[in-house]
């Protein structure tokens, strides 16, 4: 059997194309300038607004947001009331420091894992253990959210693409080394807080399908 094998070159009208999808990898952070219960203002680097355009998506904390407004140093993006009750952005303040990544594109290189920016729910910090100069950070999880969570799968916790160290049924934990630490929002996280989660999407494609099987 003959081999062939397969180059894809995209065009730049696909380089253009919004995928809603990210990888995990924080590129950025952001201050919250402003934020009500319809929408968010966040200040960021002026290098990064402008790759921004109107209606264009960006991932905040993890949650997928669209950009309504943008100026030379922040953009508004509109928070809808479901995604003020599965997300944390509820407790947010001004001037907390958030996470912030563009859309992948067709020709991005997949560092983390897929990720949609879809939350499904938030989870509580319930310690943080150094270990030499990297971090082990314990969450309280639903157990709703925790049967998609395996250790050694990949989990989202606000947009940041973590690997789990353990899960027992109420609880899991991410290994946080120090470039995350210092790069991310993360720094800034106290005992207590809740994190955006998105678990890996294809567990959950795997219970709807058995679920239709069975």
């Amino acid at each position: 059997m003959e081999k062939y094998s397969f180059t894809l070159r995209p065009s730049e009208d696909a380089r253009k194309v919004n995928t809603f999808m990210f990888t995990g990898i924080i590129t950025h952070t952001g201050k919250v300038a402003d934020i009500s219960r319809s929408e968010i203002k966040i200040r960021a680097s002026k290098s990064l607004v402008r790759k921004l355009d109107i209606g264009a998506s960006i991932s905040v904390n993890g949650t997928c947001l669209t950009v309504t407004q943008k100026k030379n140093d922040s953009f508004t993006a509109d928070v809808t009331p479901e995604t003020r009750v599965r997300t944390n952005l509820r407790y947010l303040k001004r001037g907390e420091l958030v996470n912030l990544e563009l859309p992948t594109t067709p020709n991005s290189f997949l560092s983390g894992h897929l990720v949609q920016g879809h939350i499904d729910g938030t989870a509580r910090l319930e310690h943080i253990i150094k270990k030499g100069a990297s971090r082990i950070l314990k969450f309280s999880l639903s157990p709703t959210l925790a049967k998609y969570v395996v250790e050694k799968g990949s989990i989202a916790v606000d947009g940041i693409a973590l690997t789990v160290v353990e899960r027992k049924r109420r609880y899991f934990s991410v290994g946080i080394i120090p470039h995350t630490w210092g790069a991310t929002a993360m720094n800034t996280i106290r005992i207590g807080a809740m994190a955006n989660i998105e678990v890996d999407i294809i567990a959950k494609y795997v219970e709807k399908l058995m679920q239709k099987r069975s």
